[in-house]
């Protein structure tokens, strides 16, 4: 009652009191007729009243919610008997729940239809009265029964769901109704659709009940993919058991198989016409084979088993053939079908070694006319006019060669030069041309007339051969182009004649002011070939700079206005990279003469804004993305005949973005990355340049050597000015150093993003802590030398001074042992003359004896002597070596040497004293 009376509260708010009186007042009668009535006839025609009134007035449907329900329900639950009585009920019902047209009615009025589904879900025994009359055998009364639980599906789609859960056989009575006749089964195959959307529960019983048989059979009966929207629903369900689940498709693999949905694909004969419905039809076939492709959700614990066994099942049912014809050789196929078959192709083959390889075995076509299958995708790329085809092939290319290096070397093996095309040799008559040779011809297209659209879908195809394969990239560096009129030029190498082209995109494009957005991706897409080139290559380094004219455009590239954010970004880390992988030693091209072109030209600070501002645009900055990924095919989005067609018309620019969103798939998670990790890498090889010298060998100048005929005197002060020299070029360094580091601490102040800060913070440290940890390393090792030279001059001194001090002493012994002898001398000679005045007698020969004594003692003393100038001689080179020393350290030795003899005469006097 209080329910009714908000109900009546409503009516009078919204249509008045007299109004709402009227309504009230005229609805209660008939259902007063209808309850009370005794002639059976009249409560059918007061019901039949009802109903007309009901459907028609938004006014009578609020005045029905109010006490109508219960009337209703109650003729339902006590009056099955009566089929005219409870069909007329199920019509009164589903008027109270449809919609009116609200396009004329004021934006206040009240949706009745909503807020009487509303009253009607509150009760579960509601719907477990209405599940009940399925069984009825009345065809009217089962076919306005799913109409109600549909209506209230689309309003109330909670409070239904968990009702057909808590009712007994709920959903088996619905499943029962896909064997009904065809207008009850198309009804109840559009509930089962919306009910199976999320309910997760719901979707395991009707897989339980038979659902994959069912779904299939009505398919086949309405004739596949030419059949009308009942087929559409059909896949709608499908597509609502397999999107999550890997248990169901697991299921669907091992007891129908996959060639039920395979033979959707077919195309009956090659004047097939694709109408909207075939078209929406195949569009739903393909999103369940994308489905099986990917193996479920990406929270399944085993989707990536059931992953690789749905693709390896699917190609052996020959899926690759039927999706070729439909995709590359159907060409009267709509874009958006054609584009979905390519995806369907890219995932088949991405991480399956085996498909990749079956892929490449592939040819298409007939009698003479039949080429491999990856060379017909490569002339869908440089040849369609749909945008969103090329992206499409692209990515086949992309996941063929992804940890690919055979898939990689094989197309590269046929990078091989062809001769200029003529007019009478367009590249669309040429099937046998090998795909390396229909690439290059593709990447040289377009220069006579400036168009440049082919040249760059060429360059985003041999992105995928080179990427991470340096066997591919040195065999891609030696191919030599002829210019287009030898005449008037010289060959070339590939990569210079890619530079090239960017350069000619530029100037094109800086002409015309007025240049259209499809043509806003072509530099982008040839500066990802030239950055993805240049990685961990020094050989394309080497042939970029090999001209100077290619690193001034890139400099001017880098700081044009006019360019968009992602141009100048992706040119400042291929800039980066020829600092990272620059491996010469040249003067003008190793790495310090790029990183110095970059201060000269624009300071470091503007060099690294490049990156942030290119971190924080439309194409790398994940938060401003749009979700990815197609909406799943229903009846309320199906796309329009003129949409499927004129598929490209969805490219639309993002507002205050100035790149095409195309590259959006073009630059996916894997390149994004790479360019990320190429940013922190390029921040640390600059800082490293200026903290670290140019060569890392130590030569030693010609000018230390000492000259012939040189004096000690000039050749030291030669030295000197040699040394102040190269004091006076470090100091300019270290003051070069410090305004790079400045550079680098002011471009960090200006980083806004967390991630910047810390980066630059990084590098800033870095220059700190090197420039402290050289100077206390230099520092230590000028202490240690001092101390090493002071404790050897210490040690040397006291030597010296203890074998001074030693000589002395022996020559104090020799000059006593001397005087001795002279004294023993002479008391013999005064002996001899006592005995010559005395008796004679016999006397021994004086003079023999003097003479032996005087030899003895002269071999003693020579012996000693001998000894003493040997030492002397030793002593006098060490001294004259310590002299020499002390003169290059500045030492007085005149005075040194006059402070040793001071001592030594003080310490004689003290040892005589």
């Amino acid at each position: 009652m209080d329910l009714a009376s908000r109900y009546k509260g409503v009516v009078g708010m919204v249509f008045g009191d007299n109004q709402s009186s009227n309504e009230d007042s005229y609805i209660q009668r008939l259902l007063d007729r209808i309850s009370n009535g005794t002639l059976p006839d009249d409560r059918r025609t007061a019901i039949v009243e009802l109903q007309s009134v009901v459907a028609e007035s938004n006014a009578a449907q609020l005045a029905f919610g109010a006490a109508g329900f219960p009337v209703i329900m109650g003729i339902l639950k006590d009056q099955r008997d009566d089929v005219e009585m409870v069909r007329g009920a199920l019509e009164t019902l589903l008027g109270a729940l449809t919609p009116i047209d609200h396009s004329r009615a004021p934006k206040t009025e009240v949706h009745a239809a909503l807020m009487n589904s509303d009253l009607l879900s509150r009760e579960a025994e509601n719907i477990t009265l209405l599940l009940s009359l399925l069984e009825e055998e009345d065809f009217y009364v089962r076919y306005y029964t799913l109409q109600i639980l549909t209506a209230l599906l689309m309003n109330s789609q909670n409070r239904l769901q968990e009702a057909i859960l808590t009712t007994p056989r709920g959903i088996t009575r619905l499943m029962d109704m896909l064997m009904d006749r065809e207008v009850i089964r198309n009804e109840a195959l559009l509930l089962l659709t919306h009910l199976t959307r999320e309910a997760e529960e719901i979707q395991k019983i009707v897989v339980f009940e038979g659902a994959f048989e069912k779904i299939f059979s009505i398919i086949k009966e309405e004739g596949g993919s030419d059949g009308d929207v009942v087929v559409q629903d059909c896949l709608e369900l499908l597509n609502n058991l397999l999107r999550s689940s890997s248990s169901n498709q697991i299921l669907l693999r091992e007891t129908m198989g996959f060639e039920p949905i395979i033979s959707i694909l077919k195309l009956r004969g090659i004047t097939y016409k694709f109408t909207q419905q075939k078209t929406v039809n195949l569009l739903s076939a393909l999103e369940t084979i994308n489905m099986l492709i990917m193996g479920g959700a990406d929270t399944d614990p085993g989707k990536d088993s059931n992953k690789l066994s749905n693709r390896t099942v699917l190609v052996q049912k020959k899926l690759l053939d039927h999706l070729l014809m439909l995709g590359v050789e159907s060409q009267w196929a709509p874009v958006a079908v054609r584009c979905m078959t390519m995806k369907c192709i890219g995932d088949l083959i991405d991480g399956h070694p085996k498909n990749r390889d079956i892929l490449a075995s592939k040819v298409l076509g007939e009698d003479r006319q039949v080429e491999p299958a990856l060379n017909s995708i490569l002339r869908i790329i440089l040849q369609t006019s749909s945008i969103q085809e090329f992206v499409a092939a692209d990515y086949v290319f992309k996941m063929f060669c992804e940890k690919n290096p055979e898939g990689q070397t094989m197309l590269a093996s046929t990078l091989i030069p062809q001769p200029h095309p003529t007019a009478r040799d367009p590249l669309e008559d040429d099937v046998h041309m090998s795909f390396g040779s229909m690439l290059l011809r593709g990447l040289c297209s377009g220069e006579a007339d400036g168009d440049l659209e082919t040249c760059c879908r060429a360059a985003s195809i041999l992105s995928h051969v080179v990427k991470d394969n340096l066997r591919c990239k040195e065999k891609a560096m030696k191919i030599v182009l002829e210019s287009p009129m030898p005449s008037m030029g010289t060959p070339e190498p590939l990569f210079q004649r890619i530079v090239r082209y960017l350069a000619v995109t530029s100037s094109l494009k800086s002409k015309d002011k007025s240049s259209t957005l499809g043509k806003s991706y072509i530099q982008q897409i040839i500066l990802k070939l030239l950055v993805t080139w240049t990685v961990d290559c020094p050989a394309a380094v080497q042939c970029f700079l090999d001209s100077r004219h290619h690193l001034t455009f890139l400099l001017e590239l880098v700081t044009d206005p006019a360019a968009t954010v992602c141009i100048r970004g992706l040119a400042s880390i291929l800039l980066g990279e020829f600092v990272i992988y620059n491996k010469t030693v040249e003067n003008g091209k190793d790495a310090f003469a790029v990183v110095d072109a970059v201060g000269q030209k624009m300071g470091l600070t503007s060099y690294f804004s490049k990156f942030e501002e290119m971190q924080n645009s439309f194409i790398f900055s994940p938060s401003k993305k749009p979700p990815q990924g197609n909406k799943p095919l229903t009846r309320t989005a199906t796309p329009s005949e003129a949409e499927i067609n004129e598929g490209d018309e969805a490219d639309e620019m993002v507002k205050g973005n100035e790149d095409h969103p195309m590259l959006l798939s073009l630059f996916d998670a894997s390149f994004i990355g790479l360019v990320k990790s190429l940013e922190g890498n390029i921040r640390e090889r600059i800082v490293d340049v200026y903290s670290r010298p140019k060569s890392e060998v130590a030569v030693v100048p010609a000018d230390l050597e000492q000259k012939s005929g040189e004096n000690e005197k000039d050749y030291i002060n030669r030295l000197k000015a040699f040394i102040e020299k190269q004091c006076s070029e470090i100091q300019n360094l270290l003051a070069r150093n410090a305004g790079l580091a400045e550079d680098v601490a002011s471009s960090g102040r200006n980083e806004q993003s967390q991630g910047s800060e810390q980066r630059t913070s990084t590098v800033l440290d870095k220059v700190q802590m090197e420039s402290i940890r050289r100077e206390l390393q230099e520092a230590s090792q000028r202490l240690e030398t001092v101390k090493a030279e002071k404790a050897k001059m210490e040690s040397e001194a006291s030597s010296y001074k203890n074998m001074a001090a030693k000589l002395e002493s022996d020559l104090k012994s020799l000059s006593d042992a001397y005087n001795s002898l002279e004294q023993a001398n002479y008391h013999l000679e005064q002996e001899v003359k006592s005995l010559k005045g005395g008796d004679p007698m016999e006397v021994p020969d004086i003079e023999a004896i003097k003479e032996e004594v005087r030899k003895e003692a002269q071999k003693e003393s020579e012996d000693e002597l001998n000894d003493l100038l040997v030492c002397l001689g030793q002593e006098e080179s060490k001294v004259e070596k310590l002299s020499a020393r002390l003169i290059e350290l500045g030492v007085d030795v005149d005075k040194l040497l006059e402070d040793i003899g001071d001592e030594s005469e003080a310490q004689a006097e003290s040892e005589e004293d």
